[in-house]
């Protein structure tokens, strides 16, 4: 507080100012009245206050409230901090960090930071990820890192050549769900809601589409034993067809044609293919009412990617939106459960509603790719090496609401994130400050490799920022000498540690041991490359890695990923030792020789009780080969001694059904596997170069890092 304000009186609250003035004498032994201290000081005798203030808890009752009557002098009052001290541990956080130290202090504002709801889990595209990349952008600057990058065109798209100017990389991801741009409904003279009553799905044509309801049931063209949801001649030329997800279902609400969930025979693709070769103006989903293992929540851009936008709009209402539509049009023939049961039954196929049940349906979605950005800053190195780099990476991006690769019981729910990735990203940041540190000081050598700090974004989308650096690179691959890659460092445990990479270099275990024994943590020194993160890009072009990793726990990709559930201690010992590194290998006067370890087994981050083995490619169906299906998952990589290579299942390949239901991408498949146990068998049809074929897959167990 200030004591050269323009009153002591104007800058006192009313009720004090009120009791000062109201005061009557004080006794001698009571607290000073409220007058502003002189000198230049404004608590000008604290300690004389402290020991007033013990007198006054002596007095008071030595157990249970206590209420001390008497002015209080804003100025001089201070509560002891001895008494306050109950439990250092616990209460005093500012004793804790001071013992913690700089580097975990850090690194823990920076997790707490990332991991706020605030920046809404990071997805590529939101505006929590433009956050999060100027976040990670203003801590390079702080560090005193140079920009990486040359300035983005008016594209928008960064080149490779030029000046770097910038430090950001920017670009756009391809097959991102569109941003609607308008949406309307209307049902007779009732204005429909979206979000409420109706959504607009991610397949969804721009357009309008006016006319009457024609229930088509399942619309599947054809199923077991003969079923079928159209006539031979069904034209839907003008009209707008309301379709059923899913498939038949029994009494109980389960499938007729499948044992578990649903069959091929409910994928949507199938079903919006067989309505758009028959003219149909707009399309209607709904969900079958009693679908034990169905969804009846309304899906919306992030959750409905099923393939290609179509050429006509397409919506789904709520059961009771359509319930009205179907009762307002034929009253006679029930509610839609009974149209429901009379589809189970394939005793009805293409039904024309009549002028009754007239709909309007108006959207317009955005193209386009969504723009993302990976974040970097360059240390510069000096003497004959400066001319070669390491590169110390983290993907900053998160899962966001869990519409993709997270768990689709959680789709809606916020991730934050906290160990995946703000913790490998904080720990970057940490390790730039380090670096820049070391550079600067009297100690670092002559001959230094330069550095760049990189903090990429979608990763959770198929290492898709970085795959972008590495086919758009301002390093060339063959300057780069290591890659160093920061992902879920933040659960150190029993100073248990992974290490990955450590065979992608010719005697690369006997350059990093000795960092490895200074920072006397167990090092698990796996020496594969690949892997489900970030420095497989690397790795694929030819680059050393290393992928530093704290291991699994119940928390990941779940909102439960919270700040709190940290280890900062445990991540400065990994900042001490990944910066040790660095160090070593900016200053080893020998280039590393890459070599090659897709001969071994690649370790798996526990998503379920079983695993598959194989990488699920990035991008769309528009990089798929020519002619190959829609959907599905396309593999981009099996690893050595796993289920997927014991059954043949090869690189390119494209799985499209697990036992006879239909996969619309990678969480699909994540969901069949978390359901799965080892030893189960499972057919799987894929797509393999123009043809396909079934194979048999035998699920083994997820193995626990060693």
């Amino acid at each position: 507080m200030k004591t050269n304000a323009p009153t002591f009186a104007a800058l006192l609250p009313t009720a004090i100012l009120a009791a000062v003035l109201a005061a009557p004498a004080v006794a001698q032994d009571a607290p000073a009245p409220v007058v502003p201290p002189k000198g230049d000081s404004p608590a000008a005798e604290p300690a004389k206050a402290g020991k007033a203030d013990k007198a006054d808890r002596a007095k008071a009752a030595p157990d249970g409230p206590k209420v001390i009557e008497g002015p209080v002098n804003v100025y001089t009052w201070a509560p002891d901090e001895d008494a306050q001290a109950v439990s250092a541990d616990r209460l005093n956080m500012r004793k804790v960090f001071e013992e913690w130290g700089p580097v975990a202090t850090q690194w823990h504002q920076h997790v707490q930071t990332l991991a706020n709801p605030w920046f809404e889990g990071r997805a590529p595209g939101s505006r929590g990820s433009d956050l999060a990349a100027e976040y990670v952008e203003f801590w390079l600057k702080q560090a005193g890192l140079e920009p990486a990058f040359p300035v983005a065109g008016e594209d928008g798209v960064t080149p490779k050549d030029g000046p770097w100017k910038s430090h950001r990389q920017q670009f756009a991801l391809t097959g991102g769900a569109p941003k609607v741009e308008e949406a309307q409904m209307k049902f007779g003279d009732r204005e429909l809601a979206q979000g409420k009553d109706f959504s607009v799905l991610a397949v969804c044509g721009n357009g309008e589409a006016e006319g009457e309801v024609v229930f088509v049931g399942y619309g599947i063209e054809e199923g077991k034993d003969g079923y079928t949801s159209f006539g031979k001649d069904d034209d839907l030329k003008g009209k707008v067809a309301m379709v059923l997800r899913y498939e038949p279902l029994d009494d109980k609400g389960r499938s007729r044609w499948s044992d578990r969930r649903f069959s091929e025979y409910s994928g949507m693709l199938p079903k919006i293919e067989s309505l758009t070769k028959r003219g149909v103006a707009g399309i209607i989903l709904v969900a079958p009412p009693g679908a034990r293992d169905g969804k009846e929540r309304l899906e919306d851009v992030n959750s409905s990617k099923w393939g290609r936008p179509i050429d006509v709009p397409m919506v789904q209402v709520t059961g009771d939106v359509a319930e009205q539509i179907l009762k307002a049009a034929r009253p006679a023939d029930g509610g839609l459960m009974e149209w429901r049961r009379k589809a189970d039954e394939g005793k009805v196929t293409t039904v024309a509603l009549g002028p009754k049940s007239n709909v309007e349906i108006e959207t317009k979605l955005s193209t386009g790719g969504t723009p993302a950005q990976n974040v970097a800053g360059v240390l510069r190195g000096r003497g004959k090496l400066a001319d070669e780099w390491i590169v110390v990476g983290a993907h900053y991006d998160h899962v966001g609401f869990g519409y993709f690769g997270a768990n689709p019981a959680n789709a809606g729910k916020l991730h934050p994130g906290a160990d995946d990735n703000a913790s490998g990203t904080s720990a970057m940041l940490c390790m730039a400050q380090s670096a820049a540190d070391f550079y600067g000081s009297k100690d670092a050598p002559a001959d230094l490799r330069s550095v760049l700090f990189i903090g990429f974004t979608a990763e959770e989308s198929g290492l898709r920022g970085s795959r972008w650096y590495v086919e758009h690179p301002t390093i060339s691959g063959e300057k780069i000498d290591a890659m160093i890659n920061m992902d879920m460092v933040g659960r150190l445990r029993s100073d248990d540690l992974s290490v990955g990479g450590v065979g992608t270099a010719k005697g690369f275990i006997d350059v990093l041991r000795p960092a490895f024994e200074r920072s006397k943590l167990t090092i698990r020194a796996d020496p594969t490359g690949r892997g489900p993160s970030d420095h497989a890009s690397f790795y694929g072009v030819g680059v050393p890695v290393l992928f530093i990793y704290t291991g699994n726990h119940s928390e990941y990709h779940t909102p439960e990923d919270k700040a709190y559930t940290v280890n900062a201690q445990g991540a400065a010992k990994i900042v001490a030792l990944a910066s040790d590194i660095v160090r070593t290998l900016a200053a080893r006067p020998e280039k590393l020789e890459f070599q090659s370890t897709d001969g071994a087994r690649t370790s798996d981050r526990g998503y379920a009780k079983v695993r598959l083995g194989v990488m699920p490619a990035m991008g769309g169906d528009e990089d798929r080969p020519k002619g190959a299906p829609k959907g599905g998952v396309m593999v981009d990589n099996v690893s050595a001694d796993t289920s997927a290579a014991d059954a043949g299942i090869k690189r390119g390949d494209i799985i499209l059904s697990w036992n006879g239901e239909a996969l619309e991408g990678g969480a699909a498949m994540m969901g069949k596997l978390r359901d799965a146990n080892a030893g189960d068998k499972v057919k799987v049809k894929i797509w393999r170069e123009g043809k396909e074929m079934e194979i048999e897959v035998t699920l083994r167990a997820s193995k626990p890092r060693e």
